[in-house]
């Protein structure tokens, strides 16, 4: 027995701390796990009381930037005065830095805990046995570092060359000789020569993902843990094809270092987090052509740049891509001011008006807007110069067109084809299975029977759905060949037919043009538009702005007239409000105010406006919105409706809104068609709204 445990300590107990750094050497590294179990044996051989191991930290590293729950258990546990002594097979399975090891050296030091390891017994109050911990601890860190850096060199150096190998997606295997070669299996090939081609005919990763589950068609997904991997046949999550379609590996390219790791400061203690993106020039190792890819180089950035225009919030300053919705020219249209992206703004009157508006430096508070305008004569210039600049290929368009169609059914079809190969391969497998399993040991023959059905039932369903298929393609319409090329040459009557998608327009705009200037001539009230085609032309248009949302030029009324016509009705400020919407300025064009509608009513010999007198009991928009509980816009489109009868002495003028009409049946029910149309989240908002008081 060691002089330095005394029967103190042997009755406080002991902790065994056991740690490893990674899931692989939890896995591999048995051997190590034995000797550091083995430590809570010898803790008991020697005398103590009680002993408790912490494993918590199995897979953790020690290196102080990740969370380690049993470390802190183990210095809770120091803290509380229970243990005489903590046994460790290395000081580097306690901490792999300064920090952790000091202070858990410290801690143990107040308590009076010692420090055991396969070496000896150490006290930490006692001065060299202080000294000699501080140095495990200071080699223990520069131990870690050292390895971490050869490690890293050698990995590097090896990629360098092209000859590391790393876990690599769906479609490729490495060879005997350290080379990325594509997957021999011709259903896995396939399906992923399908995936990119039709990635580049939708032209969105989310289009591909519904394409892809409408047509039922699975793809493969690579399963991994710590030490083995497989290859599985799932349905298509959207996140696995746009891994797809980013990952430079298909076009032929052997990259390492896509991905990098962050330490940030969480409650004064670094914290690591990894998977983070780093851009292609800050890759470990890009080697172009380095085996046979599945799409070109080319087409790999041709595609990327597609997913960052399709990512509409990641980058504000660059296009975007189609997206549906009624404007034509969305993420396409720039502002001539400021330079920004502006955005879509849909009115919700008339179902079909939309305004292209920049919203300018809108991070500020205050900074204003830029320019908004109309876009529905916007996007009918912007079509007719595609018309016009197309109109010479219309007819190979046509054709192209009528290949696409053929094609897409194929497509599917031939991966159905695929699938069913595969799954007469597995029922195949499956019967000899179940046939080399003696009879008579019942319970492995119903397991094997069992998959044996599953694998028949899949065979047979393929089958059905090919023959479906075979009977959609037998009844569908030949391609009327003619019919297309008539329609090719009046291709204005193919833009606006009923068939033809807001989508599809959107996505040949974005062909022909890469985006559209838009600025205001405010000296000539004219809208100034630069397209900026894709082979680099450019046309400037001039349109003449529509003024709209004014009182008429001609109709705009003297100021005696409105304090004549208004003045006993409304209030002299609500007057003045109206005044100054419809442009009666005073002869020293200053605005009109509460003070200065009251002098001139009074010159006049206007009465003042009395609710007493006026007559029936009326109501103004805004208190009928706040009876009704819906906003000015929805009350205003109720009156032009005609389902709430309201009152206007003249054009722009306030409306009169009878209090009797708001309990009537038909404003009730339009009031209800309002409240049905808003959104889910609002309507659950005011219907969980309650009074909370403190206390309850």
């Amino acid at each position: 027995m060691n002089a330095k445990i005394t029967p103190e300590h042997l009755g406080r107990g002991a902790v065994v701390y056991i740690r490893q750094s990674t899931l692989g050497q939890v896995i591999e590294n048995t051997e190590s796990q034995r000797r550091q179990y083995a430590l809570a044996e010898s803790a008991s051989g020697m005398g103590f009381s009680s002993v408790a191991v912490i494993d918590d930290d199995l897979g953790r590293s020690g290196s102080g930037i990740v969370v380690r729950p049993g470390f802190q258990k183990l210095v809770a546990s120091v803290c509380s005065g229970a243990v005489g002594a903590v046994f460790c097979i290395e000081a580097s399975r306690l901490a792999r830095n300064g920090r952790d090891w000091h202070h858990l050296v410290d801690l143990c030091a107040v308590v009076g805990v010692l420090v055991i390891d396969h070496d000896g017994v150490y006290d930490p109050r006692m001065v060299n046995d202080r000294l000699l911990l501080g140095l495990k601890g200071t080699m223990s860190e520069y131990e870690l570092n050292l390895l971490r850096q050869r490690g890293l060199a050698a990995r590097d150096s090896k990629a360098k060359r092209g000859e590391l190998r790393f876990s690599l997606p769906p479609g490729y295997c490495w060879n005997d000789v350290d080379q990325i070669e594509i997957d021999p299996d011709e259903r896995v090939s396939e399906t992923i020569k399908l995936m990119f081609r039709k990635f580049r005919e939708l032209g969105s990763a989310r289009q591909l993902f519904l394409w892809a589950r409408d047509a039922d068609i699975e793809i493969p997904v690579v399963r991994q843990n710590a030490k083995y991997q497989k290859l599985v046949w799932q349905a298509p999550a959207y996140h696995n094809l746009v891994e797809m379609m980013q990952n430079p590996i298909y076009a032929g390219a052997y990259a390492f270092g896509r991905r990098t790791h962050r330490v940030q400061v969480v409650d004064g203690r670094p914290r690591k987090t990894i998977g983070h993106r780093k851009p292609m020039q800050a890759w470990n190792v890009l080697i172009q052509n380095n085996h046979e890819g599945y799409i070109s180089w080319g087409e790999f950035e041709e595609n990327r740049q597609m997913l960052t225009e399709n990512a509409y919030m990641l980058q504000r300053a660059s296009r975007k891509a189609a997206r549906g919705g009624r404007a034509l020219l969305t993420g396409l249209v720039r502002c001539g001011r400021c330079g920004r992206i502006m955005h879509v703004f849909y009115g919700m009157a008339s179902g079909h008006a939309h305004r292209y508006q920049c919203r300018g430096d809108d991070a500020h508070v205050g900074a204003g807007q830029c320019i908004g305008i109309g876009g529905v004569r916007i996007d009918q210039t912007i079509a007719n110069h595609i018309m016009e600049a197309v109109s010479p290929l219309a007819v190979q368009a046509a054709l192209e067109a009528a290949q696409r169609v053929i094609r897409a059914d194929d497509d599917v079809r031939q991966a159905t084809k695929r699938d069913l190969e595969h799954a007469r391969y597995e029922a195949s497998l499956a019967s000899r299975r179940y046939e080399a399993v003696d009879p008579a040991k019942r319970l492995v023959a119903r397991e094997l029977e069992a998959r044996w059905n599953v694998a028949l039932e899949r065979v047979a369903e393929l089958e059905r759905r090919l023959v479906r298929m075979d009977e959609q393609a037998a009844s569908r319409p030949q391609v009327d060949k003619e019919g297309l090329l008539t329609l090719a040459h009046d291709l204005a009557s193919a833009w606006n037919a009923p068939g033809a998608t807001m989508r599809s327009k959107q996505r040949l705009t974005r062909v022909l043009i890469q985006e559209v200037v838009i600025d205001l001539d405010d000296g000539k009230d004219e809208v100034a538009m630069t397209i900026h085609w894709t082979g680099g032309r450019h046309t400037e248009i001039r349109l003449a702005r529509t003024r709209t949302g004014r009182y008429p030029d001609n109709r705009h009324p003297s100021p005696v007239e409105v304090v004549r016509i208004l003045g006993p009705h409304w209030p002299d400020r609500q007057l003045a409000v109206t005044m100054n919407r419809m442009r009666c300025k005073r002869n020293d064009g200053e605005s009109w105010t509460t003070l200065r509608v009251r002098a001139l009513r009074e010159r006049l010999g206007v009465p003042e406006f009395d609710p007493a007198v006026v007559g029936p009991k009326t109501i103004s928009v805004d208190e009928t919105a706040r009876r009704l509980k819906i906003c000015v816009g929805s009350v205003i489109r109720l009156i032009r409706a005609g389902i709430l009868p309201a009152e206007q002495l003249m054009p722009c003028a306030p409306w009169k809104v009878p209090l009797e009409a708001l309990e009537s049946e038909q404003v009730k029910t339009g009031v209800q068609d309002v409240i049905a149309r808003r959104p889910l989240k609002v309507l659950q908002y005011h219907q969980n709204k309650t009074l909370k008081l403190p206390g309850f």
